[in-house]
């Protein structure tokens, strides 16, 4: 979403710019080397050395339609793959991958949706053109509507020191709740409806959207009164010690014919299989709190923590029940680069009862299954530097270390190292 740039009086509120026309470039790549591992199942990790990479390129397109409204589309070309396909972590190393990645590019519209905004009252402001915005005049009491096709995310649990998987940490669990299990597609966008009342420092967010037919899934389910997503979202600005800070907290349901842990286990099968247990009805809840703090003039930190029931299947994001998360980011300006950021992170990401069980018993989810499962939550360390190396173009290099990898403690641990490039223009 874009930021509030300047404070902007009556007399200076600029007419909205018709146009908005942005386009950005991102590769990504990823490696590890070799490390040892006592067995492997369909959905490991794979211990052998492995090197991949991902590229999308996408045009932003916003079109301002008449007061208060402006129309949006993007169009993306994605290729390549995660390590591992993406697969055997709570926490996939590669924001830019998920788990269908083709070596080959292809192309698709990703957004396509109208937000409309209604003025009621409070101060003015200028937001400037930026991706998927037009220049035009913000108010602090407003009240918005966005509809179309959208990723849940470019209006839920933001975070200005980690919610950019281009520009800041890469791994899933840095920049999103990873226990939020968000509608979406295999690549994650859906269809949906968002409201969102904005009252100067309060803002009230509410979404419904449609859910994967299948779990992960690219093909959405059409049948919307049995399979939707809904997801409420509370934000208030503070200051702390003079300090700007903001508090999100989310509470989210989903419904979808998803299958249940506990009854697949009760099939007695050689190897329990939780899509034997699909059936429509069922539900999904969760909560979430997110946190961001600016510390100094160039220094902020983040905290989020998110937790679901984890007693259906893990059906559009990430198999993660609980999660915990925190890290700092600054800029460059203590030693003459304030265009650099660096940023050091952790996260600790664990599983229910009934979902551990599952896998310890042989199960297969669509991102875990190691054949077996001796239980620790999975433990991220990750640290990048950012730097500019012309104007709109940024090199990062990027450490993460996981241990229990996929939350089994008898899987190791493992460095994985990358390289990201990025332009916007």
């Amino acid at each position: 979403m874009a930021t509030i740039a300047r404070q902007a009086k009556d007399e200076d509120r600029p007419k909205p710019g018709p146009w908005s026309l942005h386009w950005q470039m991102t590769y990504n790549l990823l490696w590890h080397a070799a490390f040892p591992s006592p067995y492997s199942g369909a959905n490991t990790f794979q211990s052998r050395y492995e090197g991949r990479g991902t590229v999308t390129s996408t045009f932003f397109v916003g079109r301002h339609l008449w007061k208060g409204a402006a129309a949006y589309v993007n169009v993306e070309t994605a290729g390549g793959e995660g390590l591992s396909g993406a697969l055997g972590l709570l926490s996939p190393p590669n924001g830019e991958s998920y788990r269908v990645g083709s070596p080959s590019l292809k192309t698709a519209i990703v957004r396509a949706y109208i937000r409309q905004s209604w003025v009621l009252g409070g101060r003015p402001a200028v937001l400037e053109n930026d991706l998927n915005q037009v220049q035009e005049t913000d108010y602090s009491r407003r009240f918005d509507l966005v509809a179309g096709k959208f990723c849940l995310t470019d209006f839920f649990d933001n975070n200005a020191y980690a919610g950019d998987p281009r520009t800041q940490f890469n791994s899933w669990s840095l920049w999103a709740n990873a226990a939020w299990d968000y509608p979406a597609d295999t690549r994650g966008y859906t269809w949906g409806l968002m409201l969102e009342l904005v009252w100067d420092r309060w803002a009230v967010r509410v979404a419904s959207a449609m859910e994967p037919a299948v779990a992960n899934g690219m093909s959405l389910d059409h049948r919307v009164s049995k399979a939707h997503g809904e997801v409420l979202e509370v934000a208030r600005q503070y200051t702390l010690s003079s300090r700007p800070g903001v508090v999100r907290a989310l509470l989210y349901e989903n419904h979808a014919d998803m299958g249940s842990y506990r009854e697949a286990l009760l099939l007695k099968t050689i190897a329990p299989d939780v899509t034997a247990t699909r059936s429509s009805g069922r539900a999904k809840w969760g909560a979430g709190l997110n946190l961001e703090q600016a510390m100094a003039d160039h220094v902020g930190c983040f905290l989020r923590a998110g937790w679901n029931d984890g007693k259906t299947e893990s059906w559009a994001f990430a198999e993660v029940d609980r999660t915990l998360s925190g890290g700092i980011s600054l800029d460059g300006t203590a030693w003459g680069r304030p265009q650099d950021h660096v940023g050091a992170g952790m996260a600790i990401n664990g599983l229910s009862k009934d979902h551990r069980r599952y896998l310890a018993a042989g199960g297969l989810g669509f991102i875990l299954g190691d054949g077996r499962l001796a239980y620790a939550p999975e433990r991220l360390i990750d640290a990048y530097y950012s730097r500019q190396v012309f104007q709109r173009c940024f090199i990062s290099g990027e450490v993460q270390h996981f241990t229990n990898l996929g939350a089994n403690g008898q899987r190791g641990h493992v460095t994985v190292y990358g390289i990201r490039i990025h332009f916007e223009f």
